[in-house]
């Protein structure tokens, strides 16, 4: 089946194509570059998953979007990207928002934000682009950091490698609200049901013993405590 653009309410539109294809719970899902860019912009970790050996490895790392690319820390997967170009990954990126305890096992669940997004990364060897994603990558966790501390070496350059994915085909679930089961014949049953929020939020900064007293983290660190990671 061939791709094609699926937009809704006028929204610029990912290519659909059979991986990012919306089939079970169509409702939750969209293809709009605001709903990615919205998951996309409450975080800072993710999951790349990509064949290595015969066998599929999901690493955790960082990643920072400048315009329509996604910018990996490469540097641990690059065994299986570097030595095997042309290689299709898959990308996610899931925010839990709470848990659903609804009043049958059944139809418990989880509210969540969840992006995919699939390509064939490229390994950044321009300098430019190099530091641009490796801007992108220290501003998505931790905004004000670049320009705060010493940027990177020509050496420190050549030993990190950044990958490059472009954004174009992803798809976006979303699950939001009560348990389902509030007008079923269960709800006769007394329980209680409803959800129990899950909240990622900063706490105080820990300074490195070995710095002077007078060494305080700078306003861009101090004033995240207490936030909510994405706000």
């Amino acid at each position: 089946m061939s791709g094609g653009t699926d937009a809704v309410g006028g929204d610029e539109a990912s290519v659909v194509t059979e991986r990012t294809r919306l089939r079970r719970m169509r409702e939750q899902g969209s293809h709009r570059r605001a709903d990615l860019d919205a998951v996309l912009d409450a975080g800072f970790l993710c999951h790349l998953g990509v064949p290595v050996d015969g066998t599929t490895m999901v690493v955790p790392t960082v990643y920072g979007v400048e315009g329509d690319r996604l910018y990996l820390h490469g540097s641990v997967a690059s065994r299986s990207l570097v030595q095997a170009p042309d290689t299709t990954v898959c990308v996610t990126v899931t925010h839990v928002d709470g848990l659903v305890l609804a009043r049958s096992v059944f139809e418990h669940g989880v509210n969540y934000r969840c992006a995919m997004i699939y390509g064939v990364p490229r390994v950044v060897t321009d300098p430019d682009e190099k530091l641009r994603g490796l801007r992108a990558l220290t501003e998505q966790s931790s905004p004000g950091q670049w320009d705060y501390v010493r940027q990177p070496s020509r050496k420190e350059l050549a030993a990190t490698a950044v990958l490059a994915l472009d954004l174009t085909e992803a798809s976006v679930k979303t699950r939001s609200g009560p348990p389902d089961d509030g007008d079923s014949e269960d709800a006769a049953l007394g329980l209680w049901a409803g959800v129990l929020p899950v909240v990622t939020t900063f706490g105080e900064p820990v300074t490195d013993p070995v710095l002077p007293a007078d060494v305080v983290p700078p306003a861009h660190v101090a004033s995240r405590a207490g936030r909510v990671l994405g706000e």
